[in-house]
């Protein structure tokens, strides 16, 4: 098992779980975790206990992606977290998070969230900033091309 630790922009612990390593990347790790806690209704979908999240973390890239299934096998979706590269080790994954978001439906729609957040923020250094919107336009580029993960869009 591996921990995964989400921090904020100023280093501060937000979420720790447990995850389960699938596999090493080159430049990552792809994860296999289950949400535990009580339904969270986000707007445009529903993460339930017992849903399905493949999460994959880079070093050399500015987000992380969660590919989202029911508990039955069903695709929700992708959640992506525009984030500062991955710190990972054998224990644990560490990431700081940078408030910007994108929703991928399973069609392959993306939503772009949290952005009046990100504008808002006084606490981002000038090079997360820069990283984040590097970030943005890298995965939204994935998502065009519909490259790993995002290839079973319907």
């Amino acid at each position: 098992m591996i921990t995964v630790i989400k921090l904020s922009p100023t280093g501060e612990e937000m979420t720790r779980y447990s995850a389960e390593m699938l596999t090493r990347l080159e430049h990552g790790i792809v994860l296999d975790a289950y949400w535990t806690r009580p339904p969270k209704d986000l707007g445009y979908t529903i993460f339930e206990t017992g849903d399905h999240f493949v999460e994959y973390y880079y070093t050399d890239r500015w987000f992380n992606i969660f590919a989202i299934s029911t508990a039955d096998g069903r695709r929700k979706g992708w959640y992506c977290n525009v984030a500062v590269p991955a710190s990972i080790s054998e224990e644990r994954v560490e990431q700081i998070d940078l408030l910007l978001d994108v929703w991928v439906s399973p069609t392959g729609r993306p939503l772009l969230l949290d952005e009046d957040e990100f504008a808002a923020a006084t606490t981002l250094t000038m090079a997360q900033r820069e990283g984040a919107q590097r970030g943005l336009r890298d995965l939204l580029a994935l998502i065009e091309a519909r490259r790993e993960p995002f290839l079973d869009m319907s």
